[in-house]
C-alpha cells in the first residue's frame, strides 16, 4: 500500500502511548502567534475555531515520552526551520493553555520518516532512528518551540508537520497537521529548488494543498505562517485551538 492511499479515518487512538509529564521547555519560543500577536497566560481572542482533527498518519511516534527535546534534528541535514506553536483553550475564551504536552514529527528532506521503513510504504529503513520527532510542554504563554529542518515531501502529500496535543496526564486533546503556504515565492518552492542543501526533488510531482488527501477539504485552521530565507533559515509560527 502506498502512503498516499491511507485514509483520514485511520483510528487515532491506540497508535501512540499515553503521555507523561515532562520537563520545562528546553528553548524559549518566540512570543508571537501565527497572526503576529502576543499570547499571554490569561489572554484570549474571545472568538476562535477549534483546529481541525486529522489522522496521525501511518508513522506516529512510537514512544513520544522518550523524546523530550527542543532540537529534533538528530542526524538530519537540511535548511533550518524553527517552529513555534501556540496552544489555546476553546473552553476558556481561547486563553493560552499552559502545561500541556505537544508532540511533533515530520519527514526528512527526502520524504522519509524515522522509526519506520523496510516496507512498501517506505523502502528506506529507519526503524532504529528517531530523528525529526520531539515533545515539549507549553510554557505560561501556551507555547512550545522546536529546532528542526524544513520538511521534504512525498507522493500524495503536501509539505506538512504532524502534531498531537495531550493534557499533562496523557489525555489526548487533538491530533492535527500543520500546512505550509504555497506559491511561486513561498518557502516550499524556494526550499525544494535548493539542490545545494540536498533538496533534490524540486516541485515536479508535488501534491499541493488543494489536492492533498488530508488538506483538500480546507486548511483554514491548519495553515501556518512561514518567514525567512534559504540562506538564514525559516521560522514557522502556528496557533492550535483545542477543547481543553
Amino acid at each position: 500500500m502506498e502512503r498516499k492511499e491511507f485514509l483520514k479515518t485511520i483510528g487515532l487512538f491506540g497508535l501512540i502511548p499515553l503521555a507523561t509529564a515532562c520537563k520545562d521547555n528546553e528553548v524559549t519560543p518566540s512570543n508571537q502567534s501565527s497572526t503576529g500577536g502576543t499570547t499571554g497566560g490569561s489572554s484570549g481572542t474571545g472568538s476562535c475555531t477549534t483546529t481541525a482533527t486529522e489522522t496521525a498518519g501511518p508513522f506516529p511516534t512510537l514512544d513520544p515520552s522518550s523524546l523530550v527535546r527542543a532540537d529534533i534534528r538528530g542526524d538530519r541535514t537540511g535548511i533550518l526551520l524553527t517552529v513555534t506553536i501556540s496552544i489555546q483553550n476553546k473552553n476558556n475564551n481561547c486563553a493560552a493553555l499552559a502545561g500541556v504536552l505537544v508532540d511533533i514529527w515530520h519527514c526528512d528532506k527526502d520524504g522519509n520518516y524515522s522509526e519506520y521503513g523496510g516496507t512498501g510504504m517506505q523502502s528506506t529503513n529507519y526503524t532504529t532512528n528517531h530523528f525529526l520527532r520531539g515533545r515539549q510542554s507549553t510554557n505560561a504563554n501556551g507555547q512550545v518551540g522546536f529546532t528542526t529542518i524544513f520538511p521534504g515531501w512525498y507522493t500524495g502529500r503536501a509539505t506538512h508537520i504532524h502534531v498531537h496535543v495531550y493534557t499533562a496526564t496523557g489525555t489526548s486533546l487533538l491530533v492535527t497537521q500543520i500546512a505550509f503556504p504555497e506559491g511561486t515565492s513561498s518557502a516550499v518552492n524556494l526550499v525544494n529548488a535548493s539542490t545545494a542543501n540536498g533538496y533534490n526533488k524540486g516541485m515536479s510531482g508535488y501534491t499541493y494543498n488543494s489536492s492533498d488527501n488530508v488538506f483538500s477539504d480546507g486548511v483554514t485552521t491548519e495553515m501556518s505562517t512561514v518567514t525567512g530565507s534559504v540562506e538564514s533559515g525559516f521560522a514557522l509560527t502556528h496557533t492550535i485551538v483545542v477543547n481543553g
